[in-house]
């Protein structure tokens, strides 16, 4: 264990839905850096996480977007699986939750589908960035540099494209995480 991210507050976002490994991985390596997590969704409880399409297992809410704001964190990080991004892009406070970070120019990290969060919150326009290719169209179209890479950090957002890459993205999500703020994107 490392205290890198020592007083580091890291937020997961995340609903019923996500690829488990994106978010457990992630979590694990983070965690294991010195960061304090919360695991932020819709409402109280648990959510499921699923290992490609069978159910996995399910975790604990610390706390609703109601509760949060992205003053209270550090940083973000948004895991995929198909069904979680495509209905928190579809919630105007978890597409706020995520804009906010980028206002308050703070370190995002997405993998695989989670992206798609990013298509929403308008702020990929002028960015490279990987993620599943079968988003890639979507990125484009809101106006990113998609390309097919294990891991890509562009001012403080790092992307990836599956779990095969999760070695990779926590490696750099921790180390824009330790950077801590990042330069506003040029218009």
């Amino acid at each position: 264990m490392t205290n890198k991210l020592s007083e580091k507050k890291i937020a997961f976002l995340a609903t019923d839905g996500f690829e488990q490994v994106e978010l457990t991985k992630p979590w694990d390596a983070i965690k294991n850096a010195g960061a304090e997590i919360e695991l932020i969704s819709l409402e109280i409880g648990e959510i499921q996480g699923f290992n490609h399409t069978d159910k996995g297992d399910k975790f604990k809410v610390d706390k609703t977007l109601d509760e949060v704001s992205a003053s209270d964190y550090d940083g973000l990080v948004l895991p995929g699986g198909l069904h979680n991004p495509d209905t928190l892009r579809t919630k105007e406070k978890a597409v706020q939750f995520v804009k906010d970070f980028f206002e308050q120019k703070k370190p995002v990290s997405a993998i695989c589908h989670g992206p798609w969060l990013l298509v929403e919150a308008n702020v990929v326009n002028g960015r490279t960035l990987t993620s599943f290719a079968s988003i890639k169209t979507d990125i484009k179209n809101a106006g990113g540099q998609w390309v097919d890479e294990k891991v890509v950090v562009d001012n403080g957002l790092t992307t990836s494209r599956n779990p095969d890459d999760l070695e990779a993205f926590c490696n750099k999500s921790i180390e824009e995480f330790c950077e801590g703020r990042h330069e506003k994107q040029a218009a």
